[in-house]
């Protein structure tokens, strides 16, 4: 059995653990902070990469020197895994010398591989298509504080009206989303769309995590003109080249590009106070023209994610590990 030091999945988050997250990532903002004091001098962070990343390596890495924290950043082709090494004998190596491992790895299933052989904290940043706590995290902050600060409704709220969250894109294949939407579905009263080509739909496995709870509705929509219309949050993902085991694969799936991008045309057909979010990187998914309207949010993602990431390691360090 995993040990819950770990960060692994959102699996076993409650929503009080949850809300605990957003009020923690929330008093890290510089304006909220009581002290500048560094929190955890004493501790060091690794940042093992087996996967490009820009946001999630740096925010990483940028909450840790906030908190006060070393950092040794380590990217596959400086690792032993060159050599052959496997991922169990590494994180058994790198756990002297560190109080905690943040992972990100192509391969579904591998930050459970390292949990199981490891003595400090392994935080989950992405395996393959399966999950993306972290991300998941920050992005349910940006949609918990956008509707409280920007339209005053609480998401947590029995008595709200039914909000409708779009994902569209590569649904198959985008961990962020399947941690994401396990998430929401701690909170009442939403409505999910599901808008991507037919070779990339979500994975039948989360369609029936959220089908088992009887509570929420979902429904596949034709394109994202289809989800915009109806979104109070649209959510959008690139197509993802490396997930596909062919080009051919990957050209097919990309032919079907243009009906699942958003344009500032496309913008005009939504709701004034629509949250248009993105995880980022984005290729052609989203126009730059798009980045100017006050409904694009993907931005304050990326800034939520320096908050969200520093209340992750303050809550580990916290626990004593």
């Amino acid at each position: 059995m995993i040990s819950d030091q770990h960060l692994v999945s959102v699996a076993n988050i409650t929503k009080p653990e949850l809300l605990d997250y957003f009020e923690s990532a929330e008093r890290m903002r510089p304006k909220r902070r009581q002290t500048h004091t560094p929190q955890h001098p004493r501790k060091t962070l690794i940042a093992l990469f087996y996967e490009p990343s820009t946001r999630t390596s740096c925010s990483f890495q940028a909450a840790a020197i906030k908190l006060g924290c070393k950092v040794i950043s380590i990217a596959d082709k400086m690792s032993s895994a060159e050599k052959g090494e496997s991922l169990e004998d590494t994180i058994r190596t790198l756990q002297y010398y560190g109080d905690a491992i943040v992972l990100r790895h192509p391969m579904k299933g591998a930050a459970l591989r390292a949990a199981a052989v490891s003595g400090v904290p392994i935080i989950n940043a992405g395996d393959g298509n399966g999950e993306h706590p972290t991300q998941a995290l920050l992005d349910a902050f940006t949609i918990y504080s956008e509707f409280k600060s920007r339209f005053e409704i609480d998401l947590d709220s029995e008595h709200r009206d039914v909000i409708t969250i779009a994902f569209a894109g590569d649904l198959k294949n985008s961990r962020t989303i399947h941690s994401l939407i396990r998430l929401l579905t701690l909170f009442p009263k939403l409505r999910f769309l599901y808008a991507s080509p037919p070779e990339l739909e979500m994975p039948e496995e989360i369609v029936n995590y959220v089908g088992a709870f009887n509570t929420y509705d979902q429904c596949k929509v034709g394109d994202v003109k289809d989800a915009i219309r109806q979104a109070d949050v649209l959510y959008m993902t690139r197509i993802q080249k490396e997930r596909f085991e062919s080009e051919s694969a990957y050209l097919a799936a990309m032919s079907h590009s243009e009906l699942y991008s958003v344009t500032p045309d496309i913008m005009s057909l939504a709701k004034p106070q629509m949250l248009l979010m993105h995880p980022l990187p984005r290729l052609n998914e989203i126009a730059v023209e798009v980045d100017a309207d006050e409904r694009a949010t993907y931005f304050k993602q990326v800034e939520n994610g320096l908050y969200m990431r520093m209340a992750i390691l303050d809550k580990i360090f916290r626990n004593g590990h």
